[in-house]
């Protein structure tokens, strides 16, 4: 008779068909009665960053009142069944924003044009993203990184200011995430690891040899040069380190959408509904934390100037031309509009996390989302539409509308959002004034 203390199965069972094996997810069954009797361990902290391009319509974005009990906005209407789970952050701002180069200095502070620096989603990815499959996503409308132009399909920067492409297909983002790959496919990414491995080790030698007979400035580029193999490095051993790892099964009935069909992106589509687009995207994203997949994640939702809007959102212009109102009243109506859109698309996406049970709580209550703008109303650099999202059980206290006394730098936002999830950097953080200390626990 099997001990008590035995797991009634074993972790490592796999359901078996015709030539497949598929790996379960960690069970009840298959933990110890000792483990059982423990403590719940505790979940890892997760956090994402969220683009919304060419501002909103703040006029009917902030409720007048103040704090939990606030009378809400057009906007922010259909966010009221997670009151207490969201922070309406009325008075940040972007010193390098305003405009349409906004995507630039979002996540960085660092305007276009000059040397970016790491974002916060990469840092907190250094951080607490060693032992995922993936150490971050990097999710858009647009595929790619579209970098020099207004309309940056990513906010994430690398160690070197390098803009990290983002994926636009649900598709692609699922297979990646969890289609098992086929012994072949696993050889061949072995294969490659193995080949390009020993090139990069040619390249670091030959390059290392000149180094000593270069001025300061190029050896200063060649450290950087090395930053970047280092990096490719890094990626290929941790794509054949999670090679033989099976990919975790998931249920898929729930799904909006199909992830079945390529999308490729929904800006210059008429084959699909944006709101089916928007809301696989958030289904998929929730996945990806809940099978832990990743646990950080930036999202350029809508791009700045082109797109934005979509055919059954019932409006006269693009986005952008409904930003320029000058105080038309059918445009300042069809701005709030669309703005309320995308706020249901956000609340779906509270909702979804709000309902996967994890540990003592839920899978929002571990995960912190900021989202924001490179500008404000009418191309401003002020008076962002900034909303910080969950992660009550991390320390975040909610405040519904906070109504800052004085102007504070997006960094701050950022800064709280990494400090909430373990990541210290300190008190010199970008142009951060500091820990939004209302949010704080």
């Amino acid at each position: 008779m099997p001990s008590s203390k035995t797991p009634w199965i074993s972790r490592r069972t796999f359901l078996r068909g015709s030539g497949v094996a598929m790996a379960l997810p960690y069970l009840e069954a298959m933990m110890p009665s000792s483990v059982l009797a423990a403590p719940t361990p505790e979940a890892p902290a997760r956090m994402g960053m969220f683009y919304l391009g060419t501002g909103m319509n703040m006029r009917q974005f902030w409720p007048e009142q103040e704090g939990i009990e606030y009378q809400a906005s057009r906007i922010l209407k259909p966010l009221d069944k997670h009151r207490g789970q969201f922070t309406a952050i009325n008075g940040t701002f972007l010193k390098e924003g305003g405009g349409h180069d906004g995507a630039y200095p979002f996540s960085t502070s660092i305007a276009k044009g000059e040397r970016q620096r790491q974002s916060p989603d990469q840092i907190a990815a250094q951080a607490i993203g060693s032992d995922t499959r993936f150490s971050s996503l990097q999710l858009s409308v647009d595929r790619g990184t579209n970098y020099g132009s207004q309309a940056l399909a990513t906010i994430s920067w690398n160690e070197q200011g390098v803009p990290l492409a983002a994926e636009n297909d649900p598709k692609v983002l699922f297979d990646r995430l969890f289609r098992p790959d086929t012994p072949e496919q696993k050889a061949e990414e072995k294969n490659e690891f193995r080949r390009r491995r020993s090139i990069l080790d040619l390249v670091r030698d030959d390059a290392k040899q000149l180094a000593s007979k270069l001025g300061q400035s190029d050896r200063d580029q060649l450290d950087q040069y090395y930053t970047s193999v280092r990096e490719l490095e890094k990626s290929l051993a941790r794509r054949v380190e999670w090679a033989d790892t099976p990919k975790p099964p998931v249920e898929t009935d729930d799904l909006h959408g199909t992830y079945e069909k390529k999308m490729a992106g929904p800006e210059g589509s008429g084959d699909y509904l944006y709101d089916d687009y928007a809301k696989l995207m958030y289904d998929l994203i929730a996945l990806a934390f809940q099978t832990d997949s990743t646990r950080v994640i930036s999202y350029v939702v809508r791009k700045e100037l082109a797109g934005g809007v979509y055919p059954e959102f019932n409006v006269s212009k693009g986005y952008h031309a409904l930003s320029h109102h000058g105080n038309d009243p059918q445009s300042l109506e069809e701005l709030a509009r669309v703005d309320a859109i995308y706020m249901n698309h956000w609340a779906y996406f509270l909702n979804r996390l709000n309902s996967i049970r994890e540990a003592d709580g839920t899978l929002l209550d571990r995960t912190v989302l900021g989202l924001s703008s490179g500008m404000g109303f009418e191309h401003s650099k002020n008076n962002l539409p900034t909303i910080v999202s969950g992660g009550s059980a991390l320390g975040i206290k909610h405040c519904g509308h906070l109504k800052l006394e004085s102007e504070i730098p997006l960094a701050s936002v950022w800064h709280t959002m990494l400090d909430r999830v373990g990541v210290q950097v300190g008190d010199q953080f970008q142009d951060s004034t500091g820990l939004v200390q209302a949010l704080v626990s």
